[in-house]
């Protein structure tokens, strides 16, 4: 059976209509390939039959072939990316500390090393006799914290075996824990406070009461208690990471209810390709776009946006609120947000409120939104998935992190005059093909 080059990438094995992994991938007279549903269902919606990559017209609707080569080397990219899917680290699960890039589940974490690895970067302690003589156990997270300064070991496994009792080292710890639970208390009515401000439906009174909630109150530094028998500072670090976790939750709670909130105002919406740069290559239905590495010769038309790399959608919007999602994973460089009708489409432009341009972007590890000045943002993870929300009439802009399901930024006190258009970038990708991941309009997917 044949095999797929390991260099070779996802972008040389995937179909230029539904831009995926081939599926099925047949052969046209002129040699190009594309999945069997998707050349079928493009050939039914044409009057004339044509090559849908070179424009080579065919007499009769011609005879497809299964690809029985490129159909096996499609297969192998697929097993692959599922394989890679489910090494990833999820939410919940430690990572493995020594991968760079895409981080990869851990499977187990060395007490001697203090890090965790996954199955690849285990391999030398399963074979070299050295690291043999470390003790592996199941993925754990924050190891430093968990182990003895004193005693190097684990602090739930040896201080419940060792040190008397004493009866001023109970007393000093009693103090402590009766503190604790007086933290526990504060943080109990923060938790009202954030619950009671989950149910403000105006969305600028809610952003504003947000930020006068973001810093929890004050707390003690736990990690500079020292307490003996050290048993106690077993009990009292494994509360602190109970109020921390509770605590973390309790925040969470905030940010996930603001974005159920605007999610409820979903509008779809498809690109358009008269106004798509002559680099973008569309999807047929619309929700995909990337560069395609050269600047095709089109007619003109004043819709087209001809000195940057972007597209518009065909719908706009004049009042009242709309949200969309735009799947943003595998790329380096793109940028979205949305624009006024009367944006200058044939000149070089920089982007900001005052040409009429509300967006953010996203190059080398860098997240900006374009506000007049730019603002530089904090990247809490890898964005997957943007969520971009706009009231017209209030004159706001926000955007989220989808996945993470948290607020990163919004522009207040826009001024909207005329329909607004959203709009998508994947920028260039260069010689290596990296940044050649599409931009994709996503559909809503709530979670409870």
């Amino acid at each position: 059976m044949a095999r797929a080059n390991a260099s070779w990438s996802e972008e040389n094995f995937s179909c230029s209509i539904c831009l995926d992994v081939f599926n099925s991938p047949v052969s046209t007279p002129c040699g190009h390939n594309f999945c069997r549903t998707c050349i079928t269902k493009y050939w039914d919606e044409q009057v004339k039959f044509k090559c849908p990559l070179c424009i080579m017209a065919f007499n009769t609707r011609p005879d497809l072939r299964i690809n029985t080569l490129l159909s096996e080397l499609a297969a192998e990219i697929q097993t692959s990316i599922r394989e890679k899917d489910q090494l990833c680290v999820k939410p919940g699960e430690v990572p493995c500390d020594v991968c760079t890039g895409t981080q990869l589940k851990a499977v187990k974490s060395c007490l001697v090393c203090l890090i965790s690895y996954c199955q690849t970067h285990l391999e030398p302690h399963q074979r070299v006799a050295g690291l043999k003589k470390h003790r592996l156990v199941k993925p754990m997270d924050r190891l430093e914290d968990r182990m003895c300064k004193k005693h190097d070991r684990l602090l739930e496994l040896f201080y419940h075996t060792s040190h008397p009792r004493l009866k001023s080292t109970e007393k000093q710890a009693e103090d402590l824990i009766k503190e604790l639970e007086q933290e526990i208390e504060d943080l109990t009515n923060r938790s009202s406070e954030v619950k009671q401000l989950s149910h403000t439906k105006d969305h600028l009174q809610f952003l504003h009461a947000f930020r006068s909630l973001k810093d929890p109150p004050p707390t003690r530094d736990w990690t500079t208690v020292e307490v003996r028998p050290p048993s106690y500072v077993g009990t009292l670090r494994r509360s602190l990471d109970q109020l921390e976790e509770t605590l973390n939750m309790e925040m969470k709670k905030l940010p996930d209810a603001e974005l159920k909130r605007v999610q409820q105002y979903e509008v779809d919406v498809t690109l358009d390709p008269d106004t798509a740069h002559p680099s973008l290559i569309l999807s047929v239905d619309g929700k995909r776009v990337h560069d395609g590495g050269v600047r095709k010769v089109l007619p003109d038309n004043p819709k087209r946006l001809t000195k940057k790399n972007r597209v518009l959608t065909r719908q706009s919007f004049s009042s009242g609120r709309f949200y969309f999602e735009v799947q943003v994973k595998d790329k380096t460089g793109w940028t979205v947000g949305v624009v006024r009708e009367s944006i200058d489409r044939k000149d070089l432009i920089i982007a900001s409120p005052e040409t009429g341009c509300w967006s953010l972007r996203y190059f080398k590890d860098g997240l900006v939104s374009n506000d007049d000045p730019a603002v530089r943002l904090r990247l809490r993870a890898e964005l997957k998935k943007v969520g971009v929300f706009v009231d017209y009439d209030v004159g706001l802009v926000s955007f989220y992190d989808v996945e993470a399901r948290v607020h990163i930024h919004s522009a207040t006190g826009c001024s909207f005059t005329e329909p607004l258009y959203p709009f998508l970038s994947p920028w260039p990708y260069d010689y290596k093909g990296i940044n050649s991941a599409p931009l994709i309009i996503s559909p809503v997917n709530q979670t409870d």
